[in-house]
């Protein structure tokens, strides 16, 4: 039973990291007041871009004679898959801040775009490649899970805690630094403030359209990262077609669920990961496998219908989220 348990908790954390990365992403762009619905198709955008950065850099070592390096295909990896998630954000925030168009109809739209981009420049390039698009043992290696002196050596706490990939690590840090700016930095602050009341924050002298831009781009490309996350580790470097497959959803749910908080995103991701891998480890006889898909979505209703009826201001989505700014009418 314990051997089960230790095998159901690493293998959630390691399916609730994209999902992470993505909430992270998206609770960055909803803290400025916009809502991008997006998430899916910059996490697309994400997980083909950085494929295709690192096959095409070990192709072209290898075509000069040279040998790729991990590292630097990882790197180049992290490097496209956010480019790719702050372009699509870069749209979504053109569209929407600058022309001020309806940001639920720009999400969803960016969402398809960003599915289909992935789609097709993934059989594409797989095609060219002659039949599929893989990277090599270098860069998968770089994506393997991580040996740590001494501490993954420890009795049980080493495997659960110290054995994994270091995109786990990084989307844990990035939370904690996140907490650290929403409440300990003035433009985090500025930032919750353009959030819940851009008047009052113009007033001040905040710039709203840069604070929401600089918030909206940025949440792009961690989304971005996170759709690497699922074609460099989850596929294994092997391009699948529709390989992101409603994580970019589950990390919109996220986000509720952890009420606006990078913080508590860390649990309640290791809560949806596990929800996600559950069958593959507590099969009950009998209940459809549809039925464990939608558990995530079953507690993130039961949170929402919990928060509204405490009525929480600190756990409430920010107040103008999804809705655009207009100067002229302050």
């Amino acid at each position: 039973m314990l051997s089960i348990l230790n095998s159901l908790f690493i293998a959630a954390v390691l399916a609730g990291t994209p999902l992470l990365l993505g909430a992270l992403g998206e609770i960055l762009t909803e803290k400025s007041g916009n809502l991008n619905l997006g998430v899916e198709g910059m996490m697309f955008m994400g997980a083909i871009t950085g494929l295709a950065g690192s096959y095409y850099y070990e192709q072209g070592v290898i075509a000069s004679g040279g040998t790729p390096n991990g590292v630097i295909s990882a790197v180049i990896a992290l490097i496209c898959s956010f480019f790719a998630g702050t372009l699509g954000a870069l749209i979504y925030s053109f569209l929407t801040i600058t022309l001020r168009a309806n940001q639920n109809v720009t999400g969803l739209t960016l969402t398809i775009f960003g599915t289909g981009f992935g789609n097709f420049f993934g059989e594409y390039i797989g095609q060219k490649a002659g039949g599929y698009v893989a990277v090599g043992d270098a860069t998968k290696a770089a994506f393997t899970n991580l040996k740590i002196p001494v501490l993954s050596e420890l009795p049980v706490i080493g495997k659960l805690l110290f054995q994994y990939n270091w995109l786990v690590y990084f989307a844990i840090i990035l939370a904690i630094v996140m907490t650290w700016f929403f409440n300990k930095t003035r433009v985090g602050l500025n930032l919750r403030a353009v959030g819940e009341s851009p008047a009052t924050a113009d007033a001040a002298g905040i710039d709203i359209t840069k604070y929401k831009y600089f918030a909206t781009v940025i949440g792009g490309g961690i989304c971005g990262i996170g759709g690497m996350y699922m074609s460099m580790v989850t596929t294994k470097g092997v391009w699948v077609h529709g390989c992101v497959s409603g994580y970019g959803w589950l990390a919109v749910a996220l986000v509720i669920f952890a009420t606006w908080s990078p913080a508590r995103g860390m649990l309640v991701a290791l809560v949806f990961g596990g929800l996600t891998i559950m069958r593959m480890y507590v099969n009950i006889p009998g209940l459809p496998a549809q039925i464990y898909d939608m558990l995530p979505y079953v507690a993130t209703i039961l949170v929402l219908i919990i928060t509204s009826m405490r009525e929480s201001k600190e756990h409430a989505q920010p107040k103008s989220c999804g809705t655009n700014y207009f100067r002229e009418e302050r």
